[in-house]
């Protein structure tokens, strides 16, 4: 039997917000998964013209993009609670109403206030959200995923694992689709 699909993610990154709209569509029992940048040594740090070309491929999805007012490099807070989501097989609920609120709404997930909002959105309760956001012996886990996506070939997230083959980048999703017909 062939492996679960799997969907890495760092909710950091618009990346992830295009991506996730397109993978709870496209691929049916998905394992969403967060992973870090750092462990792969990504920058989840846009220059401007990144940023153009972002904006130009949420309009080409049809998709709205809002920035946050501070663009996050890191959401920590946010990924230790996607951990707790993917625990209970909930990760895309929450990775969805995350990035809808960072990438849409232009919020700070990384706010109590807002990501307690996502939580609920994925029927994660305020104190298992509070838990786990503080929870720092989450972090290991995290970035052993991303390690482990470096090591497979994978040189950005959101990556897609179909079978053992690893597809890095949001631009990557339809080959990923097409090789997981081919499995």
């Amino acid at each position: 039997m062939a492996a679960r699909p799997a969907f890495y993610f760092d909710l950091a990154s618009p990346h992830t917000y295009l991506a996730a709209e397109r993978a709870e569509q496209m691929f049916a029992g998905l394992a969403w998964l967060p992973a870090s940048s750092d462990a792969l040594q990504c920058d989840v740090s846009l220059a401007e013209d990144e940023r153009a070309a972002v904006a130009g491929r949420a309009a080409m999805l049809s998709l709205p993009l809002v920035w946050p007012v501070h663009p996050p490099l890191r959401v920590l807070g946010a990924m230790r609670v996607a951990s707790l989501a993917a625990e209970r097989g909930i990760c895309a609920q929450f990775v969805l109403a995350a990035s809808r609120l960072m990438y849409c709404g232009g919020y700070d997930i990384d706010d109590p206030e807002i990501l307690s909002e996502a939580a609920a959105a994925a029927g994660i309760g305020f104190g298992d959200m509070l838990r786990a956001a503080g929870d720092v012996s989450r972090d290991g886990p995290i970035e052993a995923a991303g390690r482990r996506l470096l090591q497979a070939g994978a040189d950005r997230l959101p990556a897609l694992r179909v079978g053992g083959a690893v597809f890095g980048g949001e631009n990557r999703m339809s080959e990923a689709f097409l090789a997981l017909g081919r499995s």
